[in-house]
């Protein structure tokens, strides 16, 4: 199923060392699908980059022009390596420095003595860009454009997800259905299973082989915006299966 133009389109950049190293397994990928999925968004391309800033610019710049979003995670922390804030701000071509409202934040959570260098650093911001809260540890993500900049730590980002959610453009929401094909294996349907594909532009279609409680089994997942749509190839799906299961 390709994209159409009143699509409300979505990419996830993955920024830190740790995450490409195995040190850190991901969290926030899936939650964030999860999300944009209930509100009509599709998510169309993640990606993982290091600590490293030309990388990072690169892939900024790149999926924020081919996406109505796109979301970071990790890279605002308070140490050396945390280069995110940076990084967007030169993809975007403004300044950055601290910003009085994220310093006021950070008060919320620490005396005025104990913001040194390292925790002043959570409060520099892109020239331009809106704050996004974070009622846990007060240092906030930020958005500028259609660049939503968030945190790593699963708990925090969930939380600065929950803040933007209601400010973006969302789209119909994706329905599916699934036809099990248990017992069938996928080389006795993949061709058949393409044909109905080809017939139904507006519907994605999708085999998912997977081990169960009851043994080795097929699922068929079909997925449109279109209620009709799904509805004729979910019948078409239906009687392939039927057929090959007589």
């Amino acid at each position: 199923m390709s994209a159409t133009p009143d699509m409300v389109t979505a990419s996830i950049l993955v920024i830190g060392d740790e995450i490409l190293s195995g040190r850190t397994k991901d969290k926030n990928i899936g939650t964030i699908a999860d999300y944009l999925t209930a509100a009509g968004i599709d998510l169309r391309e993640v990606r993982i980059v290091p600590d490293e800033e030309d990388r990072i610019v690169e892939a900024v710049n790149a999926l924020r022009e081919r996406y109505t979003y796109l979301f970071t995670t990790g890279g605002i922390g308070p140490t050396h390596d945390d280069i995110t804030a940076d990084c967007v701000a030169k993809a975007f071509g403004v300044g950055i420095d601290i910003d009085e409202r994220a310093r006021a934040m950070l008060l919320e959570r620490h005396k005025p003595e104990d913001l040194n260098e390292a925790r002043l650093r959570m409060a520099r911001i892109p020239f331009g860009a809106d704050l996004i809260a974070n009622p846990i540890s007060k240092a906030p993500g930020f958005r500028i454009g259609n660049v939503i900049v968030m945190a790593g730590v699963p708990a925090i980002m969930q939380a600065m997800l929950d803040a933007v959610g209601p400010t973006l453009k969302g789209g119909a929401a994706m329905q599916s259905m699934t036809v099990e094909a248990k017992g069938i294996p996928e080389g006795n349907y993949a061709g058949d299973l393409g044909e109905i594909a080809k017939r139904h532009g507006e519907v994605s279609i999708g085999s998912y082989p997977m081990m169960t409680p009851e043994g080795f089994r097929n699922r068929i997942v079909v997925r449109s915006r279109d209620a009709s749509a799904l509805a004729a190839a979910q019948e078409e799906v239906e009687a392939l299966v039927a057929r090959l299961s007589a």
